[in-house]
This record gives C-alpha cells, sequence and structure tokens, in this order.
C-alpha cells in the first residue's frame, strides 16, 4: 500500500497517470458519443430521448444549420452534468457552468461532459413546442 501511494511521486516527468490507466471516468472504456442535436427552425431537434447513465463520460455535437438565430436551453440538465469542455471552431471553453448556448449563424459545437446527477432533464429551444425539445435521462 505505501507503495502505491508514493508511486506518483516517483514516475519520469513523461510518465503520467493516464499512462499507467488511473484514468478512471475519463477512459477510454468509459466514454460514449451521443447522437447530434440539429438546431433548425421548426424541426425536431432530435429523433428520441437521451438515456445516460451516472458515472459516464458523454460528447454530444449540437450544430445549428443557420436558418435562424436559435438558443438552447437546459439550465436543470447543465446542472446535473459536469462539463469537462465546450469546442468551437477548435477552441477548446472549459466553463464552470452553463445555462443555455445560441447560434447566431451556422456553427457546430461540441460538448463533453460526465453525467453525475440521476433525474430527468430537457433541452429545448425556447418557445419551440414540443417537437423542439430533447428529454434526457441520467441513470
Amino acid at each position: 500500500m505505501r507503495l502505491l501511494l508514493t508511486l506518483p511521486f516517483l514516475l519520469p516527468a513523461a510518465v503520467s497517470a493516464h499512462d499507467l490507466g488511473f484514468a478512471g471516468l475519463l477512459s477510454a472504456g468509459n466514454q460514449q458519443d451521443l447522437p447530434p442535436i440539429l438546431l433548425s427552425a421548426g424541426q425536431p431537434l432530435a429523433d428520441a430521448p437521451l438515456e445516460l447513465q451516472s458515472g459516464t463520460y458523454y460528447e454530444i455535437e449540437i450544430e445549428a444549420d443557420g436558418s435562424q438565430e436559435l438558443a438552447l436551453e437546459g439550465a436543470a440538465f447543465f446542472r446535473a452534468i459536469w462539463i469537462d469542455e465546450i469546442v468551437i471552431n477548435g477552441l477548446e471553453v472549459r466553463p464552470l457552468g452553463l445555462d443555455s448556448v445560441e447560434f447566431d449563424e451556422a456553427g457546430v459545437m461540441e460538448i463533453g461532459f460526465i453525467a453525475i446527477k440521476p433525474g430527468s432533464y430537457a433541452l429545448a429551444i425556447p418557445g419551440g413546442g414540443e417537437t423542439q425539445r430533447v428529454e434526457i435521462t441520467i441513470r
């Protein structure tokens, strides 16, 4: 046990904990890609509800087709996850929190996150009706 506690301090600088398999939640076997969400005027956001597992790392692409300036709200959902990063045009953002995102023109945003708090949530275009909403369950 003592060796395991001191091992990280004895590693050469070029070897990381990830190289030794200590990545845990961020390990390759614990990552899943979700179907993309499409923001388009009057069109459904997704084909089906999303079922997530607490403790799993997910990546989701949100794509806007530029047909209209559209926002995607989901404050309760964003508070039930830990956001690792948001990638926009190759730029990585590591936010402390998020309430909503908005696209003024066509583009793609990728969000990497860990599902944390079990419950039922939604992401929706404000005022968009039932089809412009995706239901999300974290188990």
